[in-house]
């Protein structure tokens, strides 16, 4: 039995609870897929190019408006434990979409504290399109940040070039277009809704994570994130902070998390303050995967006025 969550998406797409399979038995069975497979989609991938283009100029006009900011600790956005404690249940405890049978809704619902037991071991695949200097420079940046979230969450995690349960896919259109088999192999039993939100995601959607609990539990074994190749350079790195931390357990964004990454407002390009904040609560061992709000909020107000001193 085993579930999927897609953690988080940037920039319009968040928090999607999705029924899959990873051990090839669905926890319920979801309504008959009708789309068509994965590997048969009828209209053309556009020109990678033309997509890079595209993300050159949404970029661009971001940075023209203030967004994606770099300055992880800005003096003009203070948050103190009851703005960690407020943005832990929004982030941490609701997801933001959900399936429908096959359909993907947006509908923000309260959901368990999910996490990882086991040692998180990251691997980066590459598709052929991306130039070597990128892959090297990408590498050093997911290897760095990978140490980071070990250390603020305190819970294991690397990056490996072996077996491994959190596997990162840096692919452009055609690439990804064509993933469905190499998603099946890194994810065997993954179903078909769940694949094609991979496969057939749209423009408006830079990157995308998806982890999975093969024992139908909400702790996670197994997650998979899509980074779109064609990206610039600042929005690719945003895409990287982003994915892998909201891999780590942090499914929803919210129009109040603030300042963080976790918006879909694309404020930030770095991880803030207040994400190392939510990542250290999401590990406290005081927590547990499966507490719901009402249970964690207490719990998570004692953690928050520790952390910030009882700041308001």
């Amino acid at each position: 039995m085993s579930v999927c969550v897609l953690l988080g998406a940037c920039t319009e797409l968040a928090g999607v609870q999705a029924p899959a399979d990873p051990s090839g038995a669905a926890t319920q069975a979801p309504a008959r897929n009708t789309a068509a497979p994965a590997t048969e989609i009828e209209t053309p991938a556009p020109a990678s190019s033309a997509i890079a283009a595209h993300f050159q100029r949404v970029e661009s006009r971001r940075l023209a408006n203030g967004l994606l900011r770099t300055n992880p600790r800005p003096a003009d956005l203070p948050f103190g434990a009851r703005d960690l404690e407020d943005t832990f249940v929004r982030v941490a405890l609701h997801d933001e979409y959900t399936f429908v049978g096959n359909r993907l809704i947006e509908q923000k619902t309260p959901a368990p504290l999910r996490r990882w037991r086991a040692p998180v071991r990251m691997r980066l695949h590459f598709g052929d399109s991306v130039p070597d200097a990128m892959q090297q420079a990408d590498t050093q940046l997911v290897t760095r940040f990978a140490a980071r979230l070990g250390t603020l969450t305190g819970h294991p995690v690397s990056v490996t070039q072996g077996s491994a349960n959190f596997h990162v896919l840096v692919l452009d259109e055609a690439e990804r277009r064509a993933i469905g088999p190499q998603l099946r192999r890194l994810i065997p039993g993954i179903d078909r809704p769940t694949q094609d939100v991979v496969v057939n995601l749209p423009l408006s959607v830079s990157c995308v994570v998806l982890a999975f609990s093969r024992s139908g539990t909400d702790t996670y074994t197994d997650a998979v994130a899509i980074i779109r190749a064609e990206l610039p350079e600042l929005s690719r790195r945003a895409c990287y902070y982003e994915e892998l931390a909201q891999g780590m357990g942090l499914p929803n964004d919210s129009p109040r998390a603030r300042p963080s990454l976790f918006n879909d407002a694309a404020e930030f390009a770095v991880l803030t303050g207040l994400d190392e904040h939510l990542l250290r609560v999401l590990y406290d061992s005081r927590l547990r995967p499966g507490i719901r709000e009402p249970e964690a909020r207490p719990i998570i107000r004692r953690i928050a006025s520790e952390m910030l001193g009882g700041e308001s």
